[in-house]
C-alpha cells in the first residue's frame, strides 16, 4: 500500500532522463515502482535494486524472487511489484535508460515496520494499598520508532519511555510508576501504540484490584430513640476483600439481651427500647488486611418527660408571637400619625365663583370663601 509519493523528474545536458517516484509502503504491503520516458526510439528500460542487481530489463526478469513481478513492460514505461515488502528491500532503486550515454534516475523506497501489539507487565493480583508498583508496556517491530502513550481510565498520565534500535526496526518500552491507593481498586490502565503505519492505535488494558483493609460506619434508624420504640443499628462497611462477618458488642462485652437485641447479618434491632440499652455499641469487621470498627452511643429517652417539656416550649413561642405582634402594631399607628400631619389642603375656595351673575358679584364670593378658608380644611392620610 502506497502511502506517499513524491515525483522526480531529472534532466541532462543530452537527452532525456527517465521519470520515477519514491514510494513508501507498510511491511508486508505491496510496492509498485514505475519507470517511464515522454519519448522513445526503442530503447530499453531496466530496473535495479539497491545492490544493483537487475530486476528486470524490459520485460526480462534477472532475478529470481518470486516476490516481484512484472506489471507492464512498454517502449516508455517499466513497471515493476513487489510483494510482500520486507524492511530489507527499503533503499535506493535505480530505473535506467539505455542510450547513450545511459541515462539513470533513483527511487526510494520507505518501508514502514508495523508495531507489534502491546503487553503490559508488572501487574501483580492482587496489589496491597500502599503498595509501589510499576507497569510497563513493550512493542517491538516498529520503524519509525513508535509512540507509547498511558491512561488511567479516560485520563492521560505520563510514564517514562526508552527506545532501542534492533537492527531496522526499534523496540520501546514505557513504564509507569506509583503507589497503590484503595482508589485504584478497579482503575483501568490502558497502553496505547500510534504509528503512521495503523490507522488506529493498538491498546491494551489491565484492571487494577487492590485489596485494603476495612472501613466501618454505624447507621441508625432513629434520631431521638424513645423508650417502648423498635430502633435499628447498620454497620455499614467497605474494604476489599469484603469484611466478614460483623461482631457487635456494648460496652465493651457481649449484648445482654439476645431475644430483644437481634443480630442479622450487619444489623442489629432492639425490638422495644428501654433504659437499660443506654451504652455504646460497637460494630467490629475484618479482612486479611485488616481490622476496623465503628462505634454509636444509645441514649433512650423517657417519652413523658419529652411531653412534659412540650409546654415550655409552645409557652415561649406564643410570648414570642405576643412580642411580634404588639411591635407591627406600633409600626402601624406611628406611620399613620406621621402621614396624617405631614400637610393641610384648602379646598372650595372657589366654591360660589361659577354661580355668580357677572364679573364682580364672582370676585366678591372668591374673597369671602378665602376668609372662610382655614375653617375648611381636609386632611389627607
Amino acid at each position: 500500500m502506497c502511502f506517499m509519493c513524491f515525483k522526480t523528474r531529472m534532466q541532462g545536458s543530452q537527452g532525456q532522463f527517465p521519470i520515477t517516484q519514491n514510494v513508501t509502503v507498510v511491511e508486508g504491503g505491496t510496492a509498485n515502482m514505475t519507470c517511464r520516458v515522454d519519448y522513445n526510439d526503442n530503447t530499453s528500460l531496466q530496473w535495479s535494486n539497491p545492490a544493483q542487481q537487475t530486476l528486470f530489463f524490459g520485460d526480462k526478469k534477472a532475478l529470481r524472487d518470486h516476490r516481484i513481478e512484472l506489471v507492464r513492460a512498454t517502449s516508455q514505461e517499466l513497471t515493476i511489484r513487489i510483494n510482500d515488502v520486507s524492511l530489507s528491500d527499503e533503499g535506493q532503486y535505480t530505473c535506467s535508460l539505455f542510450t547513450m550515454p545511459v541515462k539513470t534516475t533513483k527511487a526510494f523506497l520507505t518501508v514502514l515496520g508495523v508495531p507489534s501489539r502491546p503487553e503490559i507487565t508488572g501487574f501483580t493480583k492482587p496489589a496491597m494499598e500502599g503498595d509501589e508498583i510499576t507497569l510497563t508496556c513493550i512493542t517491538s517491530g516498529s520503524k519509525p520508532a513508535a509512540n507509547i502513550r498511558w491512561f488511567r481510565n479516560d485520563k492521560e498520565v505520563q510514564g517514562t519511555t526508552e527506545v532501542n534500535a534492533t537492527g531496522k526496526s526499534f523496540a520501546v518500552r514505557s513504564s509507569l510508576l506509583f503507589q497503590v491507593d484503595k482508589r485504584d481498586d478497579g482503575v483501568a490502565y490502558t497502553c496505547s501504540v500510534e504509528h503512521v503505519s495503523l490507522y488506529k492505535p493498538y491498546m491494551t488494558t489491565e484492571v487494577l484490584e487492590v485489596h485494603y483493609a476495612p472501613q466501618l460506619e454505624i447507621t441508625h434508624s432513629l434520631i431521638i430513640p424513645q423508650e417502648g420504640q423498635y430502633f435499628k443499628l447498620e454497620c455499614v462497611s467497605i474494604g476489599n476483600p469484603i469484611p466478614e462477618p460483623v461482631l457487635w458488642s456494648k460496652d465493651g462485652g457481649e449484648l445482654p439481651d439476645i431475644e430483644r437485641m437481634i443480630v442479622e447479618g450487619r444489623e442489629l434491632t432492639i425490638t422495644t427500647l428501654n433504659k437499660t440499652d443506654n451504652g455504646t455499641y460497637r460494630c467490629e469487621a475484618s479482612n486479611h488486611v485488616g481490622t476496623s470498627f465503628a462505634e454509636y452511643i444509645l441514649f433512650v429517652y423517657d417519652p413523658n418527660a419529652l411531653g412534659q417539656r412540650g409546654p415550655d416550649h409552645a409557652l415561649i413561642g406564643g410570648v414570642v408571637a405576643v412580642v411580634v405582634f404588639i411591635t407591627l402594631c406600633l409600626i402601624i399607628v406611628l406611620g399613620r400619625y406621621l402621614a396624617r400631619h405631614k400637610g393641610t389642603y384648602l379646598t372650595h375656595e372657589a366654591k360660589g365663583a361659577e354661580d355668580a351673575p357677572d364679573a364682580d358679584t364672582a370676585i366678591i364670593n372668591a374673597e369671602g370663601n378665602h376668609v372662610h378658608a382655614e375653617e375648611k380644611k381636609e386632611y389627607f392620610i
